[in-house]
């Protein structure tokens, strides 16, 4: 049984994170930091915590270093640009160090994480040791690595849509389209005129077109696996539900396949992942089924014209977009079953 620290515990993915390693049967210990709500108990904060029946205590609410010196491994859920120092504390200790912030997703490439995010970095060894946390493809540097970048929530989608045929070598690279409906929860617990009720409910809303900050991360993964430098049109779009994303992933055949030529690909590539399910021919991917999930479906069309690929990717924004692919990364690293604590059935409706 290990203790685990959570950082920023009181933001979405702090809770959604602290809800999946209460139920997780190798933690015994949790400790978690607030910097809003320090000294209250996650109860005070969301009531849905009162009256638990997991055997995990819930803990104080306390500050950062307390819980880097207490924990065996941490996750931080600080917003971008906090978590670098929580970080270069936690590797020089010795301890993993899994960040669901963007910090250190981008390694070595100082010049686009400053180009995006306004901030250089004060430790670059660190970064370079960070390994990108997809572990669909990268589960073996994932079972070595210190320190832990877990992907954003709309690059998980995008990524897991493109993997099969950009690694098969049959897409047209300069002609990736993806446009990704996401739930607000994506923005975070503070609010904003965007994410206001009025301004969000029965609407949907194109946002930082040409300009949002995954566009990058996306590209970064997509030149890693196609081994040459890619660039795609990505638009997110702000959809009128709590969770969820639905990314519709377009772009050109390299060469002639049936649709049945394409989903032999997915089915091979993906067989045997634990939270990859492609779709039979036939389906569509909706949020609505990976909800409270660490699922991603993937379905897989052609368009009218057989010379276009359509994929669909759908996942959980705040479990495989966030928290439960920062644990499956927690299992992988510390050699437990992938599933631990992740075995949700989603909802029928």
């Amino acid at each position: 049984m290990i203790h685990v620290g959570v950082l920023g515990a009181t933001g979405y993915a702090g809770l959604e994170l602290t809800r999946i390693l209460l139920q997780h049967p190798e933690v015994g210990v949790l400790s978690a930091s607030s910097v809003s709500f320090e000294g209250e108990s996650l109860e005070d904060v969301y009531p849905s915590m009162v009256n638990r029946q997991d055997s995990v205590a819930l803990p104080a609410l306390e500050k950062a270093e307390k819980v880097i010196a207490k924990a065996e491994v941490v996750f931080s859920c600080l917003p971008h640009g906090h978590a670098e120092e929580a970080g270069y504390q936690c590797v020089t200790a010795s301890k993993p160090f899994i960040d669901i912030s963007a910090d250190f997703r981008f390694g070595p490439h100082e010049d686009t994480f400053k180009k995006w995010y306004g901030a250089g970095y004060h430790y670059p060894d660190l970064h370079a040791q960070a390994v990108y946390g997809l572990p669909e493809l990268h589960r073996e540097a994932i079972e070595s690595a210190r320190l832990i970048a877990n992907p954003g929530c709309y690059p998980t989608s995008a990524e897991l849509g493109l993997m099969p045929v950009i690694q098969e070598g049959i897409v047209d690279l300069s002609s990736i389209v993806i446009t990704s409906m996401s739930g607000v929860t994506g923005a975070g617990r503070e609010p904003s005129q965007t994410t206001h009720y009025p301004e969000a409910a029965d609407a949907v809303s194109p946002y930082k077109v040409g300009a949002h900050r995954h566009q990058p991360e996306i590209d970064l993964l997509l030149s890693e696996m196609a081994g040459t430098s890619v660039q795609s049109v990505f638009t997110p779009i702000l959809a009128p539900m709590n969770r969820g994303i639905v990314s519709t992933i377009c772009f050109r055949l390299a060469r002639h396949l049936s649709v049945a030529d394409l989903y032999a690909i997915y089915a091979k590539r993906y067989a045997g992942e634990p939270f990859v399910r492609v779709l039979p021919l036939g389906s569509t991917a909706s949020n609505r089924f990976v909800k409270f999930s660490n699922y991603c479906d993937i379905s897989v069309h052609l368009s009218a014209d057989g010379e276009r690929a359509v994929i669909i990717s759908a996942i959980d924004n705040m479990v495989k977009g966030a928290a439960g692919q920062a644990v499956q990364n927690m299992n992988i690293l510390l050699g437990f079953e992938e599933t631990e604590g992740l075995r949700f059935i989603p909802p029928a409706f």
